[in-house]
Parts: structure tokens; sequence; C-alpha cells
């Protein structure tokens, strides 16, 4: 489902127009991406948490040539589903 696909069904599941449903999904979402970009743990009863992670640097080897390669440590936002959420799917 793409986001017009989703601001549609919040739109029909809470009643309310598709340009508040707009409105309130991309505030949503600027506020998550903000939390987790200063450090924060989002984290969303029963659908999932939100957070920053780090990725230490390491050695890898160029899969063309086999030449080793430093991997530089690296910070990236990560999600882990709810237990709500992973019933609901399984």
């Amino acid at each position: 489902m793409n986001k017009a696909g989703l601001v549609a069904a919040i739109a029909e599941e809470t009643g309310s127009t598709k340009k508040a449903s707009e409105d309130f999904l991309n505030a949503f979402i600027d506020t998550v991406v903000a939390s987790v970009a200063k450090g924060e743990k989002v984290s969303v009863v029963g659908f999932g948490s939100y957070e920053r992670k780090r990725r230490e640097a390491r050695k890898g080897r160029n899969p063309k040539t086999g030449d080793p390669i430093d991997i530089p440590a690296k910070e990236y936002p990560a999600f882990s589903a709810g237990k709500a959420f992973k019933d609901q799917v399984a």
C-alpha cells in the first residue's frame, strides 16, 4: 500500500477527510523521524518501536576483487514490531 492508499484507509477508518488524515500521518512521520534522529526511542504500544542503532566499524571484502576494505561505523533507523502486530500478522 502506498501513502495515498494509507491516507484513504485512515480517512475511511476514522470518518475524517483525506486532507486531515494526510496531515495527521505527515505529523506522525515527522515526529517519529525527528525523535529517532535525536537518539530517542519511540514506542507505540501494540504496534512497535522505532530507534536509532549503531553498527560498529568492521572489515569486509570487495566481492568483485576479494580485496579487504574498511567499512566505517554507521547509525541507522530500526523498527521492531510489537507483540500485537506480530500476533496479527503471524
